[in-house]
């Protein structure tokens, strides 16, 4: 179902090196609003490339583990994994999720495309044609043609296969914790969260983004183990639905 793969992105859990009241404290300018994007004094200014431009306008491929915490709206810790990203422009990405369990214990490799059910979790995967959530709990697929689904994701925004300033605003947020910060919301109300940070080192490296969703729960994804333009394996960008799991939707052709 739709819901089911809006939902996969914005709640999927993770670890975070910090205590929950440690990551309240940090997450609470924007989980109440008071992160805005800083007012450009000239048309100059508001037209200027932002870091997430910059980053973009370079980025090939991308591959990253990362570690995740998903807070509730008064602050507190309601989930965790790790996962990892690994994006192809224009259009592909893999975007997997281990819970928590799994993300403590030795990594369990599965073939590429497809998932173990041992390990649980979530894969998001985006062929240039169609995008696939697989959860592994439920043993479930859902497909849809890129063009159909919906497209305003943090990956997606990542990946090309949505024009950013098409369906996004993007806007200076300032310096916070030695990154530049980026603020960023979806054009469109449909799109998977309400608004997010994105947050570039000194070199204008993706390091860290914070997303807030619909209901109040502040998302923090910390990238780790960056590696820029290396070379993917296709088959690390495609999805075959495993034996036995229930698919639901029509897959473009």
């Amino acid at each position: 179902m739709l819901q089911q793969l809006s939902a996969g992105f914005p709640v999927l859990r993770a670890v975070v090196a910090t205590s929950a009241t440690a990551l309240a404290m940090m997450l609470a300018p924007m989980a109440h609003g008071a992160v805005q994007p800083a007012p450009a004094t000239t048309s100059a200014a508001a037209e200027a490339p932002t870091p997430l431009d910059r980053y973009l306008a370079h980025l090939k491929t991308l591959r990253v583990t990362f570690l995740q915490t998903v807070a509730d709206a008064h602050g507190a810790e309601v989930g965790r994994s790790s996962g990892t990203l690994i994006v192809e422009r224009p259009g592909k990405f893999r975007w997997e999720i281990h819970p928590a369990a799994a993300a403590a214990g030795p990594s369990q490799s599965a073939p590429a495309g497809q998932g173990s059910a041992t390990n649980g979790g979530q894969v998001m995967v985006s062929d240039g044609h169609n995008l696939w959530y697989y959860d592994r709990d439920l043993e479930q697929v859902t497909v849809r043609p890129v063009t159909a689904a919906l497209s305003a994701t943090p990956a997606m925004l990542l990946s090309g296969t949505v024009d950013v300033h098409q369906h996004f605003t993007e806007t200076r947020a300032g310096m916070r914790e030695g990154l530049d910060w980026v603020y960023v919301e979806p054009r469109s109300t449909d799109a998977d969260f309400k608004s997010a940070l994105f947050g570039f080192d000194r070199k204008g490296t993706l390091q860290r983004m914070i997303l807030e969703d619909k209901v109040g729960q502040v998302v923090t994804i910390i990238f780790q183990d960056i590696a820029l333009d290396v070379s993917v394996p296709p088959k690390e960008l495609t999805f075959t639905p495993p034996p036995g799991a229930d698919v639901i939707g029509t897959p473009a052709q």
